[in-house]
């Protein structure tokens, strides 16, 4: 987290997600590195091509890229999310700032993603290099995998822009728990024995009330869904692009900070202060007892004792 630290800029930051639609998914599921990989340029040029036009932006932008591929329910379900500083650079070298609380318009970039995945996916297919299984194999036909396409052309693509950051220390709040993150973690863990597995999952479809639900899956149906996650070998499920590109992302982060001329504290970590409420609903936890998104009683800085006590932990069993 240090090196990120030393990237942040006093800049609004925004978060946007690519999802690829059903059919799609399962021609990655058996295509993991190639597919996974135009996922990732698909949606980094989308941003880009759309930042630069003068219509929008007109400025050329940085962001940082991390892939999941699944769903609450393990279901395989792959999306990136990229984090955006909400700026860029133009040709003749000035700071462009967007818009508050708004970046790009989200249908000019799905339709522009939707283009740009589909045309490399076609092109992937021309050269050999997908491979297809089971209920897919007729796909390697030409004609038959066009036909597959064509109804992808004409549906709305899933972009999604989510509100922005609480400021950079939600972002660095944000890249330290979702970077590293893998299919399920322990404390949505319910039971587990030679025959079940069960764990809670949120049901998106439901718009109102209770979405925490526990699923029980036999033990070998849990595996299955945990091991579809495991990337290919040496594949980078973390990207970062534009002026954030690893060989240029020094210089140009000294630049911008120069142009913005303001200087961004960089003991977020060494000298903590009491998070605001932004900052708070960046960072919820959920409540691995009963699922549910843990209230704020109280903030502290390192080495104040808090005057509430947590409850006694109950036996989960």
């Amino acid at each position: 987290m240090e090196a990120r630290i030393q990237d942040l800029l006093p800049v609004e930051y925004f978060h946007v997600v690519f999802t690829l639609p059903a059919q799609v998914a399962d021609i990655a599921y058996q295509n993991k590195a190639v597919v996974y990989d135009l996922l990732f340029k698909a949606s980094s040029q989308t941003l880009l091509t759309i930042a630069a036009d003068p219509k929008h932006l007109g400025a050329k932008i940085g962001m940082t890229s991390v892939l999941h591929t699944w769903g609450s329910a393990m279901t395989h379900h792959p999306h990136v999310h990229v984090i955006v500083p909400g700026g860029g650079l133009t040709n003749c070298g000035r700071w462009n700032t967007c818009r508050p609380g708004f970046f790009l318009p989200v249908k000019v970039l799905s339709r522009l993603f939707r283009r740009l995945f589909l045309e490399g996916l076609t092109k992937l297919h021309k050269a050999g290099k997908l491979a297809f299984f089971g209920d897919l194999s007729r796909l390697f036909d030409p004609d038959t995998f066009a036909a597959y396409l064509a109804p992808l052309r004409k549906t709305e693509w899933v972009v999604y822009a989510k509100p922005p950051f609480g400021g950079p220390k939600a972002v660095l709040a944000y890249l330290s728990r979702y970077t590293h993150r893998i299919a399920i973690s322990n404390h949505r863990l319910v039971s587990s024995d030679a025959d079940t597995v069960a764990f809670k999952w949120k049901d998106y479809r439901i718009k109102r009330g209770e979405r925490m639900k526990v699923m029980r899956l036999p033990t070998g149906e849990f595996i299955r869904r945990f091991l579809i996650h495991v990337l290919p070998s040496g594949f980078h499920r973390i990207r970062h692009t534009g002026y954030l590109a690893n060989g240029i992302r020094r210089d140009r982060v000294k630049k911008i900070r120069g142009l913005l001329n303001t200087k961004l504290e960089l003991d977020l970590v060494q000298n903590e202060e009491p998070r605001t409420v932004s900052d708070e609903s960046a960072m919820h936890r959920i409540c691995p007892k009963c699922g549910d998104v843990m209230i704020v009683i109280e903030t502290f800085i390192r080495g104040q004792n808090p005057k509430a006590r947590a409850p006694p932990w109950e036996d989960t069993e």
